[in-house]
């Protein structure tokens, strides 16, 4: 099969190979994720210190809001480091700090995100769909400016704020649970844990989950606090109310000074009784990591012709990504059924390409390697843009330099172009393509051992290097026209010193008759 892509799209040319957000293929089923809304003790009200404010190994965050200072995105993967919920500078921790960091330290074949969105002093009804903005419009929240001054941080619905970061994080990994620290604000609400529940439902609802899967854990609040009897009556009651829903205790946990708050000591410990639970509860089916693999099982041979669109099949883990993308949908739907974008080409039917490339992406391929040389590479390919480039690597180390395509016509106006590869070893490696510039179409590499476009000289068979595609001018040595190669064959030279001319060279050659 061949591959090809693009129509001509004039808006945005090339194709982008189907990213993440860095975006993977497949989500990762060793990625598990986790929403954490609250009031303050999600949020954190308890200085950090430094382990507390750097990164912790396999521990992410998906930003709630901008946090230009802390160098955050919203929606853009980064490590989690205090404060998860907000852009809060000194940054305190919370319940979801340690947390996660137990997760970690429990699932060591698991990456453990966290997307955290959190209103100190709020009631359970700013995150609810269906009643945020009354509760938002209630002249009540005119005395609380503050909260509905945090509320604009999420754009003040904070319902989908979370949904929609939710789904972003499904293209990465698996939602494995909801935890809850809210209440002090519903001391008197005696249908809280029902209300929870419409929210934690609604959610499922939204993000296709289902409870089965997808514990639900509540903390308590300070047992010596304003609070106490709201523990009994409301966030025990969860497991009678709902399903899959699981109280955490705050027996014995230390006091910020106040009726409300942990201290530092409290919430990593709250945090770590957290993960406890969560880990008694949560639908875990272990996935050991996996490394990507050929294509149908077929192995690319080198030298032979390559189909681009035939990169290895993704594993699992960091391990298994065998391509990386800037959005994780094939806008074609053609050949394959992942994030990388391929089309047939209407012109050539069953002949398929890469495209909407992106500077950045890349793709993998098990390839083997008959000889220890340097190889000749050919390449189809399509740009309509300026800058268009790639490169390609062999178990991650660069063997050729940049391949500038660079606006060479239109995106269906294919053409090739012809490079060479550094001396590569011979056996089983990895061939990664890299995108250097975006927006190329690239439809197949084709791969030649130079010693196969070496010419053959004279009736006794004395050979040089030549560029097979190329035609030669032959002179003698006096600067006589000889005539020309028949492609990369020179024949029919006497004994003597002639001069090649062609493809940029000018070389001379010795034949002696044997």
């Amino acid at each position: 099969m061949k591959k090809q892509l693009f129509k001509h799209l004039a808006v945005a040319g090339a194709f982008l190979f189907g990213a993440a957000s860095n975006v993977n293929a497949a989500p990762d089923p060793n990625f598990h994720i986790y929403i954490a809304f609250g009031q303050s003790n999600m949020a954190g009200a308890a200085g950090a210190a430094e382990p507390e404010t750097k990164p912790y190994p396999r521990f992410k965050l998906l930003p709630s809001m901008n946090c230009p200072a802390k160098g955050r995105t919203l929606g853009v993967w980064t490590d989690a480091t205090s404060q998860l919920a907000n852009c809060d500078n000194p940054p305190s921790i919370s319940v979801a700090d340690y947390f996660g960091r137990t997760l970690v330290d429990s699932l060591p074949d698991v990456t453990v995100g966290i997307i955290s969105v959190a209103v100190g002093g709020t009631a359970l009804k700013l995150f609810d769909k269906d009643n945020w903005q009354a509760y938002l419009e209630d002249p009540a929240r005119q005395k609380e400016n503050w909260i509905i001054n945090w509320a604009k941080a999420y754009d003040s619905n904070l319902y989908k704020r979370i949904i929609d970061l939710a789904k972003i994080a499904q293209k990465d990994g698996v939602i494995k649970g909801i935890i809850v620290h809210q209440g002090e604000s519903d001391w008197n609400n005696n249908h809280w844990a029902e209300d929870l529940k419409k929210i934690r439902d609604d959610m499922l609802k939204d993000l296709g989950l289902s409870s089965d899967t997808v514990p639900l854990l509540a903390g308590e609040m300070r047992e010596d606090g304003c609070c106490r009897s709201f523990s009994t009556s409301q966030v025990q009651r969860i497991t009678k109310v709902m399903d899959n829903a699981w109280p955490v205790s705050s027996s014995g946990l230390g006091s910020a000074g106040d009726s409300y708050h942990f201290n530092r000591a409290g919430y990593i410990e709250f945090g770590k009784r957290y993960a406890k639970v969560m880990l008694e509860h949560m639908n875990r089916v272990s996935v050991p990591p996996s490394p990507h693999t050929p294509f149908k099982g077929v192995v690319a041979e080198i030298p032979g012709k390559l189909q681009v669109e035939n990169y290895d099949e993704p594993g699992v883990g960091s391990i298994g990504k065998s391509y990386l993308d800037n959005d994780s949908e094939n806008k074609s739907k053609a050949y394959r059924n992942d994030g990388v974008d391929i089309e047939e080409l209407s012109a050539e039917p069953g002949s398929y390409v890469i495209g909407y490339t992106e500077k950045g992406e890349w793709l993998k391929y098990t390839v083997k390697v008959a000889d220890a040389v340097d190889y000749s590479v050919t390449a189809r390919v399509a740009s309509a843009a300026k800058g268009s480039a790639f490169h390609l690597e062999l178990d991650d180390k660069p063997i050729t330099d940049t391949v500038k395509v660079d606006s060479i016509g239109g995106w269906g106006d294919y053409k090739e172009i012809t490079f060479k590869t550094s001396e590569i070893a011979a056996g089983e490696h990895v061939l990664k393509l890299v995108i250097d510039g975006s927006y190329v179409n690239i439809d197949w590499l084709d791969f030649a051992s130079r010693a196969d476009t070496t010419a053959t000289i004279g009736n006794k068979g004395m050979r040089l290097e030549l560029d097979k595609s190329a035609t030669y001018k032959v002179f003698d040595i006096n600067g006589n026209y000889l005539g020309e190669s028949e492609g990369a064959k020179v024949r029919n030279l006497g004994k003597g010193v002639f001069m090649l001319k062609g493809s940029g060279k000018t070389m001379m050659i010795r034949n002696v008759e044997k």
